[in-house]
């Protein structure tokens, strides 16, 4: 960043930094305490190196510290290139107790977007899911300044935060695993690709645009959340949009924050130069990751799950339905997350076919999730089948375990892990840290509920 200053008297009451000596003391006592105090977005840049690097070595998985050439590397996403994973054996046994999810991924990208565009920057956890982290790093260099906004694995994170980058004439990068980048990117105006990521070149400002809503409904919500800040009006047109309940999520977070959204046929106008209203930030669980705990209660297991609006505006709160009725045949167009869990529960009732539809779009998740869910289950004695846009699965009375793969996809790794009670031998999982991607103590609270689980490296 380069700055051009001006000579001029400084008056006014000013604030001192906390200080970066005590606050690095701080954290190694702290943790070697057995606590693990929340992040500022506003601390030094050496700060969370000190709190990722105590993390790791106090067997806190997820957080982005791993051995390199010529010493550790803090920063990296779990499952970098070049990183070594981590694999368990995870062996048979009853699960039980109170389990509470992680905060709600979905609303709590929104809550983040809206806080900022309010000039708000909330601290963030080191215990949030590291696609939040992502999201909340790359609002700082929209807002704050920087060349890169670095999105990891999180496909939320680049759709929502690429059109606010272009309302805010921010010509920067966004960079991205490889698998990301690979995946669906409809409609993108003044958009590059560059050596590893996504160059802005142009700026978006009030106009009509239209967006097709059969690949992903990101990027509808990121034009919903970067079009009311044009100084001109706009109308946004997407007939039709897959995940419709998280459209709905991203208008209703909008209007909390004060944004005027008219429904339209086919989508919406916005009008221009508006002001988000600043506001506390709201969470609540994530039923996306309760729906693993739900398929083990539904399963016989003895969990309680605690944490959970019934309210809640998120469309995979349609979990609890399903768990306590699987019918026949069940779309999943508009909650493609429930597929793994809904899956095991499909595989677990005998002699019953069940078929998942409407969910093709899963081929371009952290992994062909069709294709992957379909060889886990398999590998483990399911009996499980790719339909062209889904699964078929056929009950058995008990799988058998055996040795899978993640597939790098956090979903993937959960699954395996909830599969694990009804086997008749021990599951070996090889890339199990990337549940740090939505859950990052899902092999903590695996354990408090009982679950038996070995590390391999």
């Amino acid at each position: 960043m380069d700055v051009k200053l001006y000579p001029a008297p400084l008056a006014g009451t000013v604030a001192a930094p906390p200080s970066k000596s005590r606050w690095h003391r701080e954290l190694i006592c702290q943790a070697a305490a057995g606590r693990f105090p929340p992040g500022s977005p506003d601390a030094p840049e050496e700060i969370p190196g000190t709190a990722a690097g105590v993390r790791a070595f106090y067997g806190r998985r997820g957080e982005g510290c791993r051995r390199g050439e010529g010493g550790v590397v803090v920063g990296d996403a779990g499952g970098a290139a070049g990183e070594t994973p981590m694999d368990v054996t995870l062996s048979p046994a009853p699960r039980g107790g109170r389990g509470a999810p992680p905060l709600s991924k979905s609303r709590g990208h929104r809550e983040l977007i809206c806080r900022a565009a309010a000039g708000r920057f909330p601290p963030v956890s080191p215990d949030a899911p590291e696609d939040i982290r992502a999201t909340a790093a790359g609002l700082r260099v929209l807002y704050g300044g920087g060349e890169e906004v670095p999105c990891g694995a999180s496909g939320s994170t680049l759709r929502f935060l690429l059109p606010l980058a272009m309302t805010l004439g921010r010509e920067v990068t966004f960079t991205g695993t490889p698998r990301l980048l690979e995946r669906v990117m409809p409609g993108l105006w003044g958009v590059t690709p560059c050596p590893g990521g996504l160059r802005v070149t142009g700026r978006l400002t009030g106009g009509v645009y239209r967006l097709p809503g059969g690949d992903t409904s990101q990027l509808i919500s990121g034009m919903l959340m970067a079009l009311p800040l044009c100084r001109e009006d706009s109308r946004l047109e997407a007939p039709g949009p897959v995940s419709r309940p998280y459209v709905d999520l991203t208008a209703w977070v909008l209007e909390r924050y004060g944004v005027v959204l008219h429904r339209a046929q086919g989508g919406w106008r916005i009008p221009g130069g508006q002001c988000f209203v600043p506001l506390p930030m709201e969470q609540e669980g994530d039923w996306s990751a309760a729906a693993y705990w739900l398929v083990l209660a539904a399963l016989g297991q003895g969990i309680t799950v605690t944490g959970l609006r019934q309210d809640s505006r998120q469309g995979d709160r349609r979990a609890l339905t399903l768990c306590r009725e699987l019918p026949q045949q069940v779309s999943l167009r508009e909650n493609p997350d429930l597929l793994p869990p809904l899956a095991l529960l499909a595989a677990l009732r005998p002699d019953k076919e069940i078929r998942f539809t409407d969910a093709a779009r899963l081929r371009h998740k952290e992994s062909d999730r069709l294709a992957a869910t379909a060889a886990l289950l398999t590998a483990l004695g399911g009996r499980a089948q790719e339909t062209a846009d889904g699964l078929a699965v056929r009950g058995v009375a008990c799988l058998q375990g055996g040795e899978v793969q993640s597939a790098g996809d956090h979903r993937l790794a959960m699954l395996a892990a909830c599969a694990a009670p009804f086997c008749r031998e021990p599951v070996v999982l090889r890339g199990a840290d990337c549940t740090a991607k939505s859950y990052p103590a899902f092999w903590r609270d695996y354990a408090q509920l009982g679950g038996k689980v070995e590390h391999l490296t």
